[in-house]
């Protein structure tokens, strides 16, 4: 009998520490894409953040700088000489570039 209360406690224990792990595991975050920012998304676009990138190589790690600095929550990369959509977007920093890739203008929209 002793055998027997003494498993049952054994079991018992096992039981709550298996029930007591699992209430621990709950829903994660979802994951960010590799290489997404960490940096604040941002809102409206402030222009006059951006205007250091000016002169600068377009590079990916300038664009979200200068992102960031404006405030913006989205950037895009005008090519000179290449169509865009004339949509208007308060939140979003448009960076135009030349020929030779370096940012030209930094501006809203």
């Amino acid at each position: 009998m002793q055998n027997f209360s003494r498993r049952a406690a054994v079991a018992g224990g096992l039981a709550l520490a298996l029930l007591a792990g699992c209430a621990q595991l709950g829903p994660s975050a979802p994951a960010r894409p590799m290489g997404a920012s960490q940096a604040p998304v941002g809102g409206n676009c402030d222009a006059q953040g951006a205007q250091w990138a000016v002169g600068k190589s377009g590079t990916a790690r300038v664009v979200e700088e200068a992102r960031v600095r404006a405030g913006a929550r989205m950037a895009r990369v005008l090519h000179q000489g290449r169509p865009v959509t004339q949509d208007f977007d308060a939140q979003r920093l448009s960076l135009e570039v030349d020929g030779s890739g370096k940012v030209v203008a930094a501006r809203c929209g």
